[in-house]
């Protein structure tokens, strides 16, 4: 056997050796984290800056989304086995705790605080698909004094006033930056430890969560009293020269898509949209699906729609959706492994959710649409918002 491959082997070894230690103790993870990492700066050599580095892959419980942030997890700590410089404390996020609500960021802070606060100087947060490259992160940590508060990031703004920020700073938009997830963002502990300060001992302003990037930057920069957004070029979604991260993909491919007979269709619509918007679905998406029904408060053969016995509400549709459900499950309808339920004037690529699709296990208890969340700090609860499906 050549040298090169006995090297080679070590490495490997060395990375699954980090990999079962960080997942030893199952739930139980934020102990088990801190022993792993005052291990690692205990054994090195060399004081380095990757040991101070916490970075936390914002995963999600289904078994796809876990297996990719495992992936991205040995990744990480490959790389830092071959630069030498410190070896980062890599969490996934999904197994932080046993609340689901984790994934809005803010709820998880004060239990990096508890088990990182003391020996950290750096909160690195990724999502799945972001690659990072640790020794231009090094270099951009270098820069900034770990003992101030930070908060780092791809800037992006608003170029208008929008909805979904309540119309926050509607007479120059642009004046506000938030980071882009998939490029990655930081927080220096300082900065991490007075949040958790503030979430201990303070209340939201809002009790949902919309736009989770925003509110996350409206959180920190308290009117004010905290930091904005330090734009960081370094944080890259696009490939480009000295990125410290990079987003691989925003559709992944897992092999081909499932069959049209395995999604049920089923549109949400009300009597006075019949002649508005019907006509759009039937006109564009309608002819990729193989099962596809109109719900509605009301027969109208022309279309046809199926009346649910549920009348129209200018607020709450959970009502129609429930009917929906329910006649799924029944034998009225054609047995298929996914309901895809949209509104009646969504527009819907049934082509790529197919694609998306094969991702995932239909056995499993899964969900899939636009996340939103309330009273999550408190314990709260997250719901899919209709609009996107």
């Amino acid at each position: 056997m050549s040298l090169h491959n006995v090297v080679n082997g070590c490495k490997l070894v060395a990375v699954l050796l980090l990999w079962l230690g960080s997942n030893a103790g199952g739930q139980d993870t934020g102990h088990a984290h801190e022993a792993e990492h005052q291990q690692h700066t205990t054994h090195s050599t060399v004081v380095s800056d990757l040991g101070e580095v916490v970075l936390v892959i914002q995963t999600q419980r289904s078994s796809y989304h876990a297996r990719r942030g495992g992936q991205r997890k040995v990744e990480v700590l490959q790389q830092a086995a071959e630069l030498r410089q410190g070896i980062p404390v890599v969490l996934l996020l999904h197994e932080l705790s046993g609340y689901e609500g984790d994934w809005s960021i803010l709820p998880a802070l004060p239990l990096l605080s508890a088990s990182y606060g003391q020996s950290a100087s750096w909160f690195v947060f990724i999502e799945e698909e972001t690659r990072v490259t640790l020794a231009a992160l090094l270099q951009v940590l270098h820069r900034y004094q770990a003992h101030e508060e930070w908060f780092l990031g791809k800037r992006l703004n608003d170029n208008e006033a929008s909805i979904i920020h309540h119309y926050a700073f509607s007479e120059d938009p642009s004046s506000f930056g938030y980071p882009d997830p998939a490029a990655g963002w930081a927080l220096s502990t300082p900065l991490l430890q007075r949040l958790t300060e503030r979430i201990q001992h303070g209340h939201l302003k809002s009790d949902f969560t919309i736009d989770l990037k925003h509110e996350i930057a409206l959180y920190i920069w308290e009117e004010g009293n905290g930091p904005k957004l330090t734009s960081v070029s370094e944080f890259c979604t696009e490939p480009r020269d000295n990125c410290a991260t990079t987003f691989t993909t925003y559709m992944p491919n897992c092999g081909d898509p499932v069959s049209k007979k395995d999604i049920f269709v089923a549109v949400k619509t009300c009597q006075k949209f019949h002649s508005e918007r019907v006509p759009v679905v039937k006109a564009t998406w309608e002819k990729d699906a193989e099962f596809l029904e109109y719900y509605s408060d009301v027969t109208d053969a022309s279309i046809p729609t199926i009346s649910l016995g549920v009348p129209n509400t200018e607020r709450g549709h959970c009502g129609k959706t429930f009917a929906i459900l329910k006649r799924f499950l029944s034998k009225a309808e054609p047995k298929a492994d996914w309901l895809l339920i949209v509104d009646d004037d969504t527009l819907i690529s049934l082509p790529r959710l197919r694609r998306l699709l094969r991702c995932y296990d239909p056995k499993e208890a899964v969900s899939l649409g636009e996340r939103y969340g309330y009273g999550l700090v408190q314990s709260g609860y997250s719901y899919t918002t209709g609009g996107g499906g």
